[in-house]
């Protein structure tokens, strides 16, 4: 099977300057991603690991390096790549149905085209007889879910998810990963997803980048394998589940015995 390169880090270095002189937020960050890919992020508190995510999004420039996607540089916010963050940020004044139409308004890209897909999005992942509802009477859970169609609903192929599930409590998380990792192998998005939560890092991630403490390196690019049918919640009881995750503790423990 032929494997695209869809993005490329190179040599990504971030600084910037503070009272007490230059400050390094990330040093020489590099790896790709091919088409479909899901890359989990995980590192020490505060080592940068948003700050890399900005970078990708076309947020913020780093100080050195380059983002490739499919071999062009990106210079500033990109369209082709979708961004949630720990909160859902859904307007409690809209409908659902306004709310996943939003992004397409600010594009101006809504159209009877684009307005067919947010419905079929909508219908085919369990929120359209709730597309009448405001936020306020949503759970949590159906509430990520209207927040990843408002975003899937703009055809990202990337998408980079930032804490994205954090908010919710233990048993909404469990279910809403297994949801969001459902919709995003359905619908063949590249995803990048920082989180604090190892297990989590694992049981959704074709691979683990593991970064060191502030200034963030590359620490370890971890290959994970549950084999093709996995879910999330599979994987949680696989014997390799176990091995995985004892792994990047120790890898993150090592980290922070070394500073």
């Amino acid at each position: 099977m032929i494997r695209l390169t869809l993005l490329q880090l190179q040599n990504i270095t971030e600084s910037y300057q503070a009272e007490n002189g230059e400050i390094f937020a990330l040093d020489n960050i590099s790896f790709s991603m091919e088409k479909g890919e899901f890359l989990s992020i995980v590192g020490p508190s505060g080592c940068g690991k948003s700050t890399l995510l900005s970078i990708i999004a076309g947020l913020l420039r780093p100080t050195s390096g380059a983002v490739l996607l499919d071999g062009k540089e990106v210079a500033g916010v990109e369209p082709r790549i979708g961004y949630m963050l720990q909160k859902d940020n859904l307007l409690e004044w809209r409908t659902i149905w306004r709310n996943v139409v939003f992004g397409l308004e600010l594009r101006r890209q809504l159209n009877s085209e684009t307005a067919a897909r947010a419905e079929g999005l909508l219908r085919s992942y369990g929120l359209w007889e709730f597309r009448e509802k405001y936020p306020s009477q949503l759970s949590g859970g159906m509430r990520q879910r209207a927040a990843l169609i408002r975003t899937l609903a703009t055809s990202p192929e990337i998408l980079l998810l930032d804490e994205a599930f954090s908010a919710l409590d233990y048993q909404t998380r469990l279910t809403v990963t297994d949801d969001v990792y459902r919709i995003l192998r359905q619908e063949g998005i590249t995803t990048l997803m920082v989180t604090h939560d190892i297990p989590e890092s694992i049981s959704m991630g074709d691979r683990v980048l593991i970064l060191t403490s502030r200034p963030a390196r590359v620490r370890e690019m971890m290959e994970i394998d549950f084999g093709p049918d996995r879910t999330p919640l599979t994987c949680r009881g696989d014997p390799r589940f176990s091995r995985y995750f004892d792994h990047i503790w120790k890898e993150l423990k090592d980290d922070d015995s070394q500073k």
